[in-house]
């Protein structure tokens, strides 16, 4: 524990993927037990952190331009502490130890350390712990969660599959997974705390393994902790989305009909170049089987455009199957060589200028199906958890149906973490805007079978 005279205030940004809130939260629970304190304003901190993602080129750089901006407070106060945690902390920790400016450099494995380091650090050493763990995966530890509407609760780390493209594995290390005991746990005090979402987390959750216990069974035995709460999961690898999976999506009243499911590409060649494990057909299979399952189903995806090779009737393979599926939802990123991958060492071959030109085709058609799919919904009645007040207007509040679908409507009674049904009037490719009918209600799932 800290022997400062009084709390030390801490700093703590966070960059990228789900799992990385949920790491902060997991980094703040560590911190107040051994005798740090958050503060929201940086003018006031010890201790400046940044938890880091290294999963594309940009990302890196966007840290690199606020570890410029933090210079700035290290002149201005030359006690003050900076840490970069997480993905880039693991990636590139040497090059970031050559800097002055970073005091302590903590990889996603090793935040238990962190009171520790920080001690030693405003004593003058620095604080460098990388290494990666097969078992560390936080099952003891309480998260430090504000009070609020929706969760995150990791429930698997790391990644075995080794597709060329990522360094997750090489960042967050092999897969591990919670026991079922802890994660049901967690969502029990989650849920007596008025959370009334909870998404499981995990690189790639549908491996979950306790035993005998699959992911399929972990949704369901937390599914019903509390009827009243929604369950979402991400992020899933076709490989492994099983039946079994499918079916308790489908069964399980509170589980949200949505399934973000990457493809990466439409092209078989592109796909066994990125080790995806799987071919066209075998996704083009899964995704009817889970609408054949789950009757209105939204369906997200990710792609990958201007992977090294991908040549121009790859990438029209890709528009093709995204024109054919329909998701409700696509990301779609330029290809980002890493180093350490297998594709590192592949050309890259398809200028950065054609990469966008993918994208923004991509983008453009995923916007129209959107759009088309959101219109379908206009005159309809779709049950939304309401999160609070929208961006744009106090007036109006925001929050986000079954599947996933935000809706904007104005604010009349409502208190965020209530149910409202909300009849569409109008929507674009992004959102659906509406009016409340009936009353509010003040929780209660998604009927099953919903189209929205």
């Amino acid at each position: 524990m800290s022997t400062y005279q009084s709390p030390r205030r801490v700093y703590l940004e966070t960059y990228g993927c789900q799992m990385n809130v949920a790491d902060s939260e997991v980094v703040g629970g560590i911190l107040g037990t051994g005798g740090y304190a958050l503060t929201s304003d940086i003018a006031k901190a010890d201790v400046v952190l940044v938890n880091t993602c290294a999963i594309r080129e940009n990302a890196e750089q966007r840290i690199y331009g606020r570890l410029g901006l933090f210079s700035t407070y290290k002149r201005e106060n030359p006690g003050i502490l900076i840490g970069v945690l997480g993905c880039m902390a693991e990636r590139l920790r040497s090059n970031l130890l050559e800097s002055d400016l970073v005091d302590l450099v903590v990889g996603p494995d090793e935040y238990r350390k962190l009171p520790g380091l920080m001690d030693r650090a405003f004593a003058g050493e620095k604080g460098v712990a990388v290494r990666l763990s097969r078992v560390e995966n936080y099952d003891d530890l309480t998260p430090l969660r504000t009070e609020g509407v929706c969760a995150w609760l990791p429930v698997m780390r790391g990644c075995d599959k080794f597709c060329t493209f990522c360094v997750v594995p090489f960042t967050r290390g092999r897969e591990r997974s919670r026991s079922l005991r802890s994660v049901v746990g967690e969502v029990g005090d989650l849920a007596s705390r008025g959370f009334r979402e909870i998404t499981l987390l995990g690189q790639n959750v549908n491996s979950f393994r306790d035993g005998a216990n699959d992911f399929a069974g972990l949704m369901r035995e937390v599914a019903a902790v509390d009827r009243s709460v929604r369950i979402r999961f991400m992020t899933s690898h076709p490989q492994d989305m099983s039946e079994r999976l499918i079916g308790a999506i489908a069964e399980e009243v509170n589980i949200c009909k949505y399934v973000h499911l990457p493809v990466q590409s439409g092209s078989d060649r592109i796909l066994g170049l990125m080790n995806r494990t799987y071919t066209v057909d075998h996704y083009r299979r899964l995704i009817h089987r889970i609408r054949e399952a789950v009757p209105g189903v939204a369906l997200s995806t990710d792609v990958i455009s201007g992977f090294p090779s991908e040549s121009v009737a790859d990438h029209r393979l890709t528009v093709d199957l995204i024109r054919e599926l329909r998701f409700d939802g696509a990301f779609t990123f330029k290809y980002s060589p890493r180093e350490g991958t297998k594709a590192w060492d592949m050309e890259d071959s398809v200028p950065e200028e054609e990469k966008g030109r993918r994208v923004w085709e991509i983008t453009g058609l995923q916007h129209a199906i959107a759009l088309e799919q959101n219109r379908e919904l206009i005159g309809r009645t779709v049950r939304v958890l309401v999160e609070g007040p929208s961006k744009k207007s106090p007036h109006e509040y925001t929050g986000r149906s079954d599947t996933n679908r935000s809706v904007v409507f104005p604010h009349a009674d409502e208190q965020p973490g209530e149910f409202a049904d909300v009849r569409i009037d109008r929507a674009n490719s992004a959102t659906l805007f509406g009016v409340r009918v009936g009353d509010v209600i003040g929780a209660a799932p998604q009927s099953r079978g919903s189209a929205a």
